[in-house]
């Protein structure tokens, strides 16, 4: 291929396929709806994103168009590219196509794929390994969502949402954990384990599943597995910069993968990647501090287990007032793990919800902000629906010295907290 062209190019797997096809050599056009941290990054990198869909956008000579779950068939650009006769593929497509040939290793599991994946590259670099990787966020320790490398390794954070992770071979497949999400798309857990199954089942006899062996809701998928298993809870607790249990966990599973890609590693040089290692842009981001003078977090914590773990860590942190700016992303995960939202804000003292992020759906009238925010106030915690972002900052103004904001979402509520420390 010699010229591609990205429909959604901003977005964290498209941007970092997009970066990785640049390196390789490839002409790399693109386009997206709105700018953002991302797109500034791709520009930097001398990559060509046009803000705004045309039929225009798309060059004449293209190889292929590669396009993102957010853009729909009927996009003005995919239907030029169909018009032109040029192939269409989406981004896990693409994604499948480019792995094959490499030792892929796939994380993939409910929370923690991004931190994992971030790590987990971390670790290989720090140790010669010199792996390609694809990563959800951009990682502070590369000041991108692309690792450019050498070896056969590629190293790729992989979503079972409309069971794109079956799309991918890996050699090597990493699950954290498993819960339900993605409501539009399975409608049960045993929906997401049926997937997950059908995964762990591709893994070729001479390959690896790295799990945690006695999750309820994954050992009785591994019955089926022809890989060999390495359960990532053998490893030690690691000290991180990163708070939390949860990112302890993340720590262990990328330790876990790290010895399988290279079996000769040392626990030295594990040790010394983890703790040095900085985080992702939108987990548990320090982004400074507010007018005020309270220190203000960005997540992207959006389904009720991260939502809880993460402001669990945030409590332990936090001498005094907790706030949170929660922004629900999808009217169906809101519906659907109403009950789960409802207990998951208990660490918090001042709760703020944003407008449903409807992202892909239509408002069908079952849920609201105003309706969440009544389910956390029942179980003892202010919680208070609000109509805006400008809304929002001026509820948190009241933070001071010794509080702690938090803005939380998988939308764009990280500009309420990029405002605040402005």
């Amino acid at each position: 291929m010699r010229k591609i062209h990205f429909i959604g190019i901003g977005g964290i797997g498209m941007s970092a396929l997009a970066q990785m096809m640049a390196h390789d050599g490839v002409t790399v056009t693109g386009s997206d709806r709105d700018g953002g941290p991302v797109v500034e990054l791709l520009k930097k990198k001398g990559i060509e994103v046009v803000i705004g869909h045309a039929a225009e956008n798309v060059p004449v000579d293209a190889d292929v168009v590669v396009h993102s779950d957010a853009v729909p068939e009927g996009n003005t650009e995919r239907a030029r590219a169909r018009e032109l006769g040029i192939r269409e593929q989406s981004y896990f497509e693409m994604l499948g196509e480019v792995s094959r040939g490499k030792k892929t290793v796939a994380v993939a599991g409910t929370h923690g794929k991004t931190t994992t994946t971030g790590m987990l590259a971390k670790i290989l670099q720090d140790a010669g390994a010199e792996p390609t990787a694809i990563i959800g966020s951009i990682v502070k320790d590369f000041g991108s969502n692309y690792v450019a490398g050498r070896s056969n390794i590629l190293v790729v954070e992989a979503c079972e949402y409309r069971d794109h992770l079956l799309e991918l071979s890996p050699e090597i497949l990493v699950i954290n954990n498993l819960e339900w999400d993605h409501t539009d798309w399975f409608a049960s857990l045993a929906a997401v384990q049926a997937t997950f199954k059908k995964a762990i089942e591709k893994v070729p006899a001479t390959g690896v599943i790295v799990t945690d062996t006695h999750n309820p809701n994954i050992a009785p998928l591994l019955e089926g597995a022809q890989a060999r298993v390495v359960d990532y809870k053998l490893e030690p607790r690691y000290e991180l910069r990163l708070p939390g249990a949860f990112n302890e966990e993340n720590a262990r599973a990328a330790a876990a993968a790290a010895r399988v890609v290279l079996p000769t590693i040392t626990d030295e040089t594990i040790a010394a990647s983890l703790a040095t290692f900085e985080g992702t842009w939108r987990r548990f981001d320090h982004k400074g501090k507010s007018k005020g003078g309270a220190e203000v977090y960005d997540d992207y914590a959006h389904h009720p287990t991260a939502v809880r773990e993460t402001l669990h860590a945030a409590r332990a942190m936090t001498e005094g007032t907790l706030f949170v700016a929660f922004h629900p992303h999808l009217y169906s995960r809101t519906r659907d793990l109403l009950d789960g939202f409802a207990t998951a804000f208990g660490d918090a003292d001042k709760v703020f919800i944003a407008p449903i992020y409807a992202a892909r759906e239509t408002d069908d009238g079952t849920v609201s902000s105003e309706i969440l925010a009544e389910r956390i106030r029942a179980q003892g915690v202010d919680a208070t629906a609000l109509p805006s972002f400008t809304a929002i900052e001026a509820a948190l103004a009241t933070a001071t010295t010794g509080d702690t904001i938090i803005t939380m979402g998988a939308g764009d509520i990280y500009k309420v907290a990029d405002a605040l420390v402005a």
